[in-house]
């Protein structure tokens, strides 16, 4: 699946300025008919390391109401999250009717992170694809929108992003030793993947897949199929 997809995507960085500020004025719009039709919004972004989740959203909320989204950074669970289900910490960050919740990184973890690095058994990750699917189910019969976005980059663009992250001092916080750890796992996160898209892409809540060597490219994509499924929700 993953394969397929055209790495080579680009978009000129003035076609890229002029398509952004037409889109995020859009976005602004329906932001505030989310609010004013009271409809939930629950929005997922999942993708290698350095493959323009955060740059992506920033984007995408730039002109929208700060007051009608949250966005939850998403890392290993503490304190009293780590003493539930895995998706307790989700349950409880679901937004309120008329909001918009954006998660980086996700209950997807379980099936990525948490199956390759060991901090799951093997039944508890192989299970959650079920229980993964019937939650977002039960958001979805409820009157919730969720969308859900994998933003892939090839093996070399990642490793260009990570050395440039070394190389640049105000981008340096982006980059740890387990980034580069990671790398090494790069097949066995592709084949979790594939198997997690596979399993999870759903009628209801499929997941779209955003070619994103190119940032400019990736964050238009990603603008335009939000704009679409909530122009569709919101029936304006």
């Amino acid at each position: 699946m993953l394969e397929r997809l055209n790495l080579n995507l680009r978009l000129e960085r003035s076609e890229y300025e002029k398509q952004k500020a037409a889109l995020q004025t859009e976005l602004h719009q329906l932001a505030f008919q989310v609010y004013q039709q009271k409809l939930p919004v629950v929005m997922v972004f999942e993708g290698m390391d350095a493959a323009g989740k955060g740059g992506s959203i920033k984007r995408l909320t730039e002109r929208i109401d700060p007051r009608g989204y949250v966005v939850w950074p998403i890392s290993a669970p503490s304190g009293e999250d780590k003493t539930h289900h895995y998706l307790y910490r989700f349950w409880r960050r679901l937004p309120e009717q008329g909001q918009i919740a954006i998660f980086d990184r996700s209950w997807y973890g379980r099936v990525l992170v948490e199956r390759l690095e060991g901090f799951c058994s093997e039944g508890a990750w192989k299970r959650a694809y079920g229980e993964i699917n019937q939650f977002e189910r039960q958001l979805t019969d409820f009157g919730m929108v969720v969308l859900k976005f994998w933003l892939h980059i090839s093996n070399e663009e990642q490793l260009a992003r990570f050395q440039e992250r070394e190389r640049i001092h105000y981008k340096s916080w982006k980059i740890t030793d387990e980034d580069w750890r990671n790398r090494g796992k790069w097949e066995d996160y592709i084949t979790a993947a594939e198997e997690m898209l596979l399993k999870t892409s759903t009628p209801s809540a499929p997941w779209v897949l955003v070619e994103a060597n190119d940032k400019y490219f990736a964050r238009i994509k990603i603008m335009r199929a939000v704009a679409s499924r909530l122009r569709q929700a919101l029936k304006v």
